[in-house]
């Protein structure tokens, strides 16, 4: 990998970090925590998304690296996220449109309250001891990410649940997997995701049900992606990100595919070409989800950000 300073001579000057923590927080002081990271982060160029619960939080923000590293400090202040571990990778411009600091429930959407993945959660697997899991005939891999998301980018060989979001896992675990662990009896269950967030919060969910062995991705595919060499890699395809690179490859770089801005789904290049697709309006995947008002004020949308776009690059 290259080092930061050769990213920052390459272009790519915006740093984007991607971290989580799960962790007891005291919820009555998290507006005041929110308010102190919207000033930190406004004053620092820095754009993305945190997210606060009381069972901890779930961010990605991007910016410039000093800026980056000052909202992670300001962070690893609070109790019980002084380990906080952030996975940084480069873009060539802002990740995000803007800043948002939200309080929630949740930081991952699971539904089920009485997981607690800050008391009790699966083995946590290095990046460099992953394939070596995986490959092995008796562990069963799982993709706990949503099914547009898979269809970008997976291990080779893993299960795809086929779900659109994180709230439908439990009822997947209860009407697929249970019946696949019994028939199967694998020694191993290993998951991964995006940054580690959801796939460690599927291992308490598994492990509250009374399953066993199971493991995940520590760092998730990010952190895989950054300390495992691409010769060495099962990695296949890029990996999806929720911020305007749309996806990233093997070297964390902005990867080949768009967005789909009526739908929200991932384009490869080939689909840009389909008779479906129309920049800002429609796609293939959902051409048939809205009605030809709803595509009116989608065209509308397009024209007015591109003459947006215009203006401030005249």
């Amino acid at each position: 990998m290259a080092h930061d300073h050769e990213r920052t001579a390459a272009g790519q000057a915006i740093a984007v970090a991607a971290f989580y923590r799960f962790s007891a927080m005291d919820a009555v002081s998290l507006p005041a925590l929110r308010d102190e990271l919207v000033t930190t982060a406004a004053g620092c160029n820095v754009r993305g998304t945190i997210l606060l619960a009381a069972e901890g939080v779930n961010g990605t923000i991007s910016g410039p690296e000093a800026g980056v590293q000052r909202v992670l400090a300001r962070l690893r202040r609070v109790r019980g996220l002084e380990p906080l571990e952030a996975k940084l990778s480069w873009a060539p411009e802002q990740a995000f449109a803007r800043l948002k600091v939200r309080l929630k429930r949740e930081i991952v959407t699971m539904g089920c309250p009485t997981v607690k993945p800050a008391e009790q959660v699966g083995s946590y697997v290095a990046p460099a001891d992953w394939n070596a899991l995986i490959e092995d005939p008796d562990t069963l891999v799982i993709d706990t990410r949503n099914s547009y998301e898979v269809a970008v980018g997976t291990f080779a060989g893993a299960i795809d649940p086929g779900t659109a979001s994180f709230r439908e896992f439990p009822a997947w675990v209860e009407q697929e997997l249970r019946p696949l662990v019994a028939a199967h009896q694998p020694k191993a269950i290993a998951m991964f995701c995006t940054g580690g967030i959801r796939c460690e919060k599927a291992t308490g969910y598994l492990l509250q049900q009374g399953f066993a062995g199971v493991h995940h991705l520590q760092g998730g595919i990010l952190k895989y992606l950054e300390e495992v060499p691409a010769e060495r890699s099962s990695w296949q395809g890029e990996c999806f990100v929720f911020d305007q690179r749309v996806t990233v490859n093997h070297r964390l770089e902005p990867g080949s595919y768009s967005l789909c801005f009526a739908c929200g789904l991932p384009l490869a290049p080939v689909e840009l070409e389909h008779p479906a697709y129309r920049e800002g309006v429609s796609c293939h995947q959902c051409i048939d989800r809205f009605s030809d008002a709803d595509r009116a004020r989608f065209g509308e949308r397009q024209r007015q950000h591109l003459q947006a776009q215009g203006a401030v690059n005249a």
